[in-house]
């Protein structure tokens, strides 16, 4: 395997590259933790456009309706009032065959329809304890189940004058009062939006309320049902015969359209979220359903008749679908954040891996040279006459690598302080220098001959010494132990220029085996490696340092021919050109 590693190699025995710093090292563990926005940690699982106070749950009931929403809406009424107008005009007068499927079809999808979205509405009052929104679930609850009665006494259905020993009468008026009844619910919820907090919001156990609920619009549906059956011959008469409905159902659907357009007004003057907007909707097509049924269709199964039907499943579904696109986008939502929580966890986990693996590199040069200065000392003392002017000399280098390797810990910690890193006005031949005396006993073991001439007119930059030292010592230690495993010529070349307009350019070539092609786009990766005992952190840490530095490395190889490892920094702009 090609010996380039993103870690730096062994040590001098004479502890030299202890003086390899450590700061671009906690850049690099920087680099790994997941960073998340402040806004995005607060971020609400709707459109930031909408605003809500920040206690109240995001839902249909408190997001305002953005443009969007708007114009969904109001491309729905002008479709419906086209529909409409081609109802009540050429089709008016066509009259359909009887299908007595067609009415429990068409009741069945009805009550599945307002009794799915009275469970979602109570849901939301389960949340927001609103008095309005468990008057709405309310309203749709008793709009449903009065479809079932409405089904069952419907003349011609399953028995001729209907079930329930059921009057002619007795199917109209219950359609009558079901017209009545949801927008009177509509007319609750709107004032109850409004009221004073205490009125407004309820203080009771949610669970018994929506049973309670529940409980009473099932007795009120039954209680209607057995009057208006009861007292069939006593009613007002609006059906003529199974088929045909007198005058006076235009004079009560009349009434009922002003009663919708009363709810409706209130709606729109009290319009504050996004259920607002698309009841407003429900109650449009709601009221066409009035109209056709009366206006247009006056007999049963004409096609006025039958587009009134259309218009009231449309009007029972709409509030319905947006009721279930919010389920579905906060379920997706809420999949995205469990995702992210996953990932945030195995980033986690490699950010670990990444801080052992980064303290290891870096620790692991004053600790070793710490070693190897005590073992000369003990051999040193273990002679038959101990030279202690060479014992003093070990312990003296034991002394330098110890605050090397305090100098690390302090490093880090600085590193992730605000405000700690201080550059100053450097000079990059300096640097190369002393990055070069660092590894001189590695360069003399390994034969390896050094061409670094000063350019002098290079102008001066601005960093942080002690990581650009790094950086190099990194970078030459590399090219040693690659040269180390090729025989012939090992000649190490450092070349400083201007790169370009405000940098610096640094390049550090070397006659090793070069780079795999498949190697040269991951060399900088955390964890990669290409040496056996590497530890993949050192490139990393590199690159790490100059992009902090405003900088950027790169690498330039041919398998065989060795390679070229470049960065730069910028200049100081104090300096003169």
């Amino acid at each position: 395997m090609i010996p380039y590693s993103s870690s730096a190699g062994p040590m001098g025995r004479n502890g030299g590259e202890l003086r390899q710093p450590v700061m671009g090292m906690a850049k690099l563990l920087l680099s790994f933790v997941p960073r998340v926005p402040a806004a995005a940690k607060s971020r609400p699982m709707m459109k930031p456009a909408v605003i809500v106070p920040e206690d109240q749950p995001l839902t249909l009931a408190t997001l305002q309706p953005g443009r969007a929403q708007r114009r969904l809406a109001l491309g729905v009424g002008l479709a419906s009032l086209v529909a409409f107008s081609i109802t009540a005009g050429p089709l008016s007068t066509f009259q359909l065959g009887r299908i007595d499927a067609f009415v429990p079809a068409y009741g069945t999808a009805i009550f599945v329809n307002d009794l799915i979205t009275a469970v979602l509405l109570f849901n939301q009052f389960a949340i927001l304890r609103s008095r309005a929104l468990l008057a709405i679930a309310s309203g749709y609850l008793f709009a449903g189940l009065m479809v079932i009665p409405w089904s069952l006494t419907f003349p011609g259905v399953f028995t001729p004058s209907g079930l329930l020993g059921a009057g002619l009468q007795s199917t109209a008026w219950l359609s009558v009062l079901r017209y009545f009844g949801f927008p009177t619910f509509v007319i609750a919820y709107a004032l109850l939006k409004d009221a004073d907090p205490p009125k407004r919001l309820w203080e009771g156990a949610v669970g018994a309320t929506i049973l309670s609920s529940v409980a009473i619009c099932a007795a009120v549906v039954c209680a209607v049902t057995v009057l208006v059956i009861a007292g069939d011959e006593y009613l007002p008469p609006i059906s003529i015969d199974p088929v045909r409905f007198s005058t006076f159902w235009l004079y009560l659907a009349s009434f009922l359209i002003l009663w919708n357009a009363v709810a409706l007004t209130l709606l729109w003057t009290h319009q504050r979220s996004v259920l607002d907007l698309w009841l407003m909707v429900a109650l449009c097509a709601y009221t066409i359903e009035i109209y056709l049924s009366a206006f247009v269709g006056p007999a049963r199964f004409s096609a006025g008749w039958i587009a009134a039907r259309i218009f009231g499943f449309v009007s029972s579904i709409l509030v319905l679908s947006v009721l279930l696109y919010e389920v579905t986008t906060l379920y997706t939502q809420l999949l995205r954040a469990q995702l992210a929580q996953r990932r945030e966890r195995e980033a986690r986990l490699m950010t670990g891996d990444a801080v052992s693996a980064s303290i290891a590199h870096e620790v692991k040069q004053p600790l070793g040279a710490i070693i190897t200065s005590a073992n000369a000392g003990l051999n040193w003392l273990d002679r038959v006459e101990p030279d202690l002017d060479e014992v003093r000399d070990a312990l003296r280098l034991v002394l330098t690598a110890g605050h090397r390797a305090d100098a690390v810990i302090e490093n880090i910690r600085a590193h992730f302080k605000v405000g700690s890193r201080i550059r100053t006005s450097l000079d990059i031949d300096d640097v190369i220098q002393e990055a070069l005396a660092v590894l001189r006993d590695k360069l003399q073991t390994h034969r390896v001959a050094v061409q670094a001439d000063p350019n002098e007119r290079l102008p001066r930059i601005r960093g942080e010494h002690v990581q650009l030292q790094q950086v190099l010592v990194n970078l030459i230690t590399n090219a040693i132990d690659s040269m180390a495993t090729k025989n012939g010529e090992r000649v190490l070349s450092i070349r400083s220029e201007v790169h370009h307009s405000g940098y610096v350019m640094v390049s550090v070539e070397d006659t090793g085996k070069g780079l795999e092609p498949g190697a040269v786009d991951r060399i900088f990766n955390p964890m990669f490696t290409t040496k056996t005992d590497g530890m993949g952190m050192g490139l990393s840490i590199c690159q790490s340092i100059i992009e902090a530095h405003e900088g950027q490395v790169w690498v330039t190889a041919d398998k065989g021919r060795g390679a070229i490892f470049h960065f730069t920094v910028p200049v100081d702009p104090g300096s003169p050109s």
